[in-house]
């Protein structure tokens, strides 16, 4: 096995082509992001990620489930989860009588919410999703909006802390996105490149704030596709300055670190210039990230992209351009669930799901 496994690629699909066994099977790729595409049913989904770990048992199978409008799998079971927004609405609910009672309410919510999740994904064979969001929620950000528990980021620490512990007794990992955040900014890094001009002492002292208070329980985090231009030129994910100096340095963040979608237009513009693929991918490792994401290229060309970063990538190692790292490997393996995924059936009637859902807002 390679000593480091970056790639996170997807598939077109609702099962897989011989094309893309090759490309998991490849020891660069270290695991599949699912895309609402990639569903059709629970039986095909199961079918999908058994299908998947076949190929290779240490794959990690990721999606992007977090509640709200960002929920990839919606009917055939699947509860349909609240925005994050509606946990931070209840904590910040009048309660005349019993004051905190509210806030408390909605921690416990936000942890029902974190099991529920977690358990209906591993229960299809999932590993891994990419949430929750520490975003502020500043009021002009469309793209972050009710995806954010809140303004404050205590409120939200604390309601992200309750949701990562439900994911844990599910037997799942977390992630924090997008740091060091992305609610201050109103462009969508999916097709702009949003700067934000604030300090390095502002953003610490409110949008990052939660990355800090929650720095030994998160187990990857997920940079935003954003220039901070008093703090670095590039954006976020392909800074050192934000991903070895800030996050891993003074907050002492020891997880794995995700870049976000690669293939979205504004994550391929560095020091003012469009590039490729393949030097996004080498661009974000080299400044300290551990698992690179390439999404929806599968559906473009036939996925040539995907061939062409894998090979490039592989051309890196061997000449030396790029050195595969232990280190992130391990943290990669670290993110696989180590407990059975539960039985659907069986979890229906569980009593702990039972009143997790009675819990939800």
């Amino acid at each position: 096995m390679t000593p480091h496994a970056p790639l996170i690629i997807d598939v077109a699909g609702l099962s897989l082509t011989d094309t893309d066994r090759q490309r998991l099977a490849h020891p660069l790729v270290g695991g599949i992001i699912l895309f609402g595409r990639n569903w059709q049913s629970r039986t095909q989904l199961t079918a999908l990620c058994a299908e998947i770990k076949a190929v290779r048992a240490d794959l990690l199978i990721a999606v992007d489930h977090e509640g709200g409008r960002v929920q990839r799998f919606r009917t055939d079971g699947f509860t349909h989860l609240p925005p994050m927004r509606a946990f931070g609405e209840l904590w910040l609910r009048p309660d005349k009588t019993t004051p905190g009672a509210n806030a408390l309410a909605a921690c416990n919510a936000a942890a029902a919410a974190g099991y529920v999740l977690g358990a209906e994904l591993r229960a299809c064979g999932v590993d891994f999703s990419f949430t929750p969001v520490l975003d502020l929620d500043h009021g002009g950000s469309t793209v972050i909006g009710d995806r954010a528990f809140a303004r404050d980021a205590r409120v939200v620490a604390a309601l992200a802390q309750n949701l990562m512990h439900g994911l844990r007794q599910s037997g799942m990992g977390n992630c924090g996105k997008h740091f060091p955040g992305h609610g201050f900014v109103k462009a969508d890094s999916h097709t702009d490149v949003p700067v934000d001009k604030r300090s390095l002492k502002a953003i610490l002292a409110d949008d990052a704030a939660p990355y800090g208070w929650l720095s030994a329980t998160l187990d990857a985090v997920m940079p935003a596709h954003v220039i901070y231009p008093k703090v670095d030129s590039r954006p976020a994910g392909f800074s050192p300055v934000w991903l070895q100096d800030v996050l891993r340095h003074r907050l002492g963040f020891q997880g794995a670190v995700f870049s976000d979608d690669l293939s979205m237009a504004g994550a391929r513009v560095i020091d003012g210039r469009p590039v490729s693929f393949t030097d996004a991918v080498l661009a974000a490792l080299d400044a300290g990230g551990d698992l690179a994401l390439l999404c929806n290229q599968s559906l473009v060309a036939g996925g040539e992209a995907i061939d062409e970063v894998i090979d490039a990538l592989a051309r890196a190692q061997l000449t030396g351009r790029w050195t595969p790292s232990e280190a992130s490997e391990q943290r990669r393996l670290a993110l696989l669930p180590t407990a059975a995924a539960p039985d659907w059936d069986t979890l229906m009637v569980s009593a702990r799901y039972m009143h997790a859902l009675s819990l939800l807002p």
